[in-house]
């Protein structure tokens, strides 16, 4: 297995890899995304099309078994962007993570670990090209589910206390509100997530 950093055109061949992964691991609990392929290519395509954006890829020979993605706060949808403005952070010395989703039998191997790591390999790249050398931050956010969800598997483990140890921290200040189609239901609904930052100066 390795690990690759892909930024640009370089994206491209691996985007059908990408939406069937999205929507393979966004399926599971807590996500329970029941994803459409055509309106994930074309989300995807936003990250050749966006000035600073990158997609890291997981590899098992020639299969590609997980995908994490980055792109510079200001290029983000607005409603990523808003949190932040109304709390007073500058968006143009932020990286947000969009995604990791990675196949099943392949976790618990440091897989999760190296995506983090090269994200912010790229982050630091970002910023020290754009001279940013103060207020530098990284963020993602996750989707607030209560702990007796119907659906949440008996042997469900949240990924917060890997999101501790890699110097995240949880911001119960900072929400957002996402709409997706969640498997079982009929239409569209708002999810509220919560963002785990790291400020990168403190």
């Amino acid at each position: 297995m390795h690990v690759q950093l892909f930024t640009g055109d370089a994206i491209q061949p691996y985007i059908r890899n990408l939406a069937g992964l999205r929507i393979e691991v966004f399926r599971e609990y807590p996500y329970l995304y029941d994803g459409n392929f055509d309106y994930e290519q074309v989300y995807l395509y936003s990250y050749i099309h966006a000035k600073y954006a990158a997609v890291v890829l997981a590899f098992d020979g020639k299969d590609v078994i997980g995908a994490s993605t980055c792109i510079a706060l200001e290029e983000a949808d607005t409603f990523i962007q808003f949190p932040f403005i109304a709390k007073g952070y500058e968006v143009s010395k932020g990286v947000y993570f969009e995604e990791s989703v990675l196949r099943k039998e392949y976790r618990k191997q440091g897989i999760g670990v190296r995506f983090f790591e090269e994200r912010e390999k790229w982050a630091a790249s970002y910023f020290k090209k754009k001279n940013i050398t103060d207020g530098r931050f990284t963020a993602f956010c996750g989707i607030n589910r209560p702990d007796d969800h119907q659906l949440r598997p008996k042997n469900y483990q949240s990924l917060e206390d890997f999101w501790k140890h890699r110097q995240y921290e949880k911001k119960p200040s900072l929400q957002t509100q996402i709409s997706w189609k969640e498997i079982g239901k009929e239409e569209e609904e708002f999810h509220t997530l919560t963002f785990w930052m790291k400020e990168w100066d403190k």
